[in-house]
């Protein structure tokens, strides 16, 4: 095998995002470690690049899975230069439907199983003093929606950690990119998404509208997974990688708005907001 211009390694690659992101790093020459429950189908489609694809499956929720994975992945290829944290799922219902169970899920995934992957292989990136961390956000991870409130949740948090992690590695060579998509046609919306148990009436025109509406979104988003995976490998291999990528215009125009809405409200309570201080402060 000739060398690989970069290692990426992405998780959640049986579908959506991860595939058509394996596809893109393959067609440029780069070499990916996808990881999947499915790793068997990923590998099947992609009989071309077999000396470039190291396809296995991965536990996000055991660090003992996720050492050896990326132990497997070094072995394999000596480096890790891009990691892509894509898996994850979406869960529907009202902050008050949701369950402590169903809430703990989907944390356990979207943020501690990213964390964890992220810390083990940190320090493969630190000894090299390069690699790139791209975390797969989402508008929701800046714009709370009704009826998404615990999922948006999970992608706040992810906005906080690597925004943290982007200034405590800069200096060590390793960057971090936000992906920030709206609504785009994969599975999300499918077999990817859970709903929560409880059905409260009271929130029936807010996220139980929200929620009456996935069936008919379902297929018919405007964005294409194949253009986003294409905009994420420009985004990782610019000379100056984005800290955050907003994906499609539904994203975009409503990130807008709800800055534009924040900045009026920041501008109109000022006075209170400066008058909290010590009066010797100012």
């Amino acid at each position: 095998m000739s060398s690989p211009q970069k290692v990426w390694f992405v998780t959640g690659t049986s579908q959506g995002f991860g595939l058509e992101l394996v596809r893109a790093a393959l067609d440029r020459g780069d070499a990916v470690v996808a990881t999947s429950r499915k790793p068997a189908e990923v590998a099947a489609a992609f009989p071309q690049a077999a000396d470039r694809l190291l396809a296995v499956s991965l536990d996000l929720r055991d660090p003992a899975s996720i050492a050896g994975t990326v132990r497997a992945a070094l072995e394999r290829f000596g480096r890790i230069d891009v990691l892509v944290n894509n898996a994850g799922y979406g869960i529907y219902g009202a902050v008050e439907e949701v369950s402590d169970e169903e809430a703990q899920a989907v944390f356990e995934i979207n943020v501690f199983g990213l964390l964890r992957l992220t810390r083990a292989v940190l320090p493969s990136m630190r000894q090299r003093k390069a690699g790139h961390i791209v975390n797969l956000s989402s508008f929701g991870g800046l714009v709370g929606v009704p009826g998404a409130g615990i999922y948006c949740a999970t992608k706040f948090a992810l906005e906080g950690l690597s925004d943290s992690l982007a200034a405590e590695a800069a200096p060590l060579g390793v960057g971090v990119t936000l992906v920030e998509p709206g609504p785009f046609r994969t599975n999300f919306l499918g077999d990817s998404l859970v709903r929560a148990k409880e059905v409260i009436a009271d929130y029936a025109e807010t996220a139980g509208k929200a929620r009456a509406a996935l069936d008919t979104r379902h297929g018919n988003q405007a964005g294409d997974p194949v253009r986003a995976a294409l905009a994420i490998v420009q985004a990782v291999t610019a000379p100056k990688p984005p800290r955050r990528l907003l994906l499609g215009r539904f994203a975009y125009e409503k990130v807008q708005e709800k800055f534009a809405q924040m900045q009026e409200e920041f501008s109109a309570w000022r006075e209170v907001t400066v008058g909290a201080d010590y009066p010797e402060a100012g």
